[in-house]
């Protein structure tokens, strides 16, 4: 038992320190300094989000909790857990509503029970794929985040070239336990207002 522990705490502080060096200064998943972004689009993307975590947080405080905000170009990316399938519909729609989103991609789940094995073996996902993508050299990993709930893996961020974003895929397909692989990765040619 107590290895157990071990273990789970072990892989909670690898997961932990692995995701630091993801999360960028404005918030949007993606180190800046490996951003393919424009500094003017990663700032209005950042307003974006910010400004719907306030809204969300102004109609219900435990959103900021249980909801993960992503804003990438001008495309919303939502994930996390809600108690009823009309507060999905209701964020969704607040979404769809800020000044500026171009799409939603909403990947919002209605809870389920809470179980220790299901979160340790959703620790172990994402940690294992983490770790390939860092050790992968076709793929830049910081450019990415990775979020499992309940063995469904989601993947957020930026590929610079179609065999980068393959390569992810690839990787996540030679986990075992992982039953669905949820991709939101854009190309750098498709950030439209790079192009502008």
């Amino acid at each position: 038992m107590k290895k157990n522990i071990a273990v789970l705490f072990f892989l909670f502080l690898l997961t932990a320190c692995v995701g630091s060096s993801t999360s960028g200064v404005f918030g949007t998943g993606v180190s800046v300094a490996l951003d393919p972004r424009t500094l003017g689009t990663q700032i209005d993307d950042s307003i974006m989000q910010k400004n719907l975590v306030a809204r969300l947080a102004l109609t219900e405080k435990k959103y900021i909790v249980q909801l993960s905000i992503k804003v990438l170009d001008g495309r919303i990316f939502l994930g996390g857990k809600v108690d009823e399938p009309e507060e999905k519909l209701r964020i969704t729609k607040m979404a769809w509503e800020t000044k500026g989103a171009r799409s939603v991609k909403s990947n919002i789940r209605i809870k389920q029970k809470f179980s220790i094995k299901n979160f340790a073996k959703d620790v172990l996902i994402s940690s294992q794929l983490r770790t390939a993508l860092i050790l992968n050299k076709n793929v830049k990993a910081a450019n990415f985040n990775i979020d499992t709930v309940n063995q469904t893996t989601y993947v957020f961020g930026i590929a610079h070239t179609e065999n980068e974003k393959q390569e992810i895929i690839k990787e996540a397909k030679q986990i075992v336990d992982l039953k669905e692989l949820v991709t939101s990765i854009l190309m750098v040619s498709d950030l439209s207002r790079q192009k502008e």
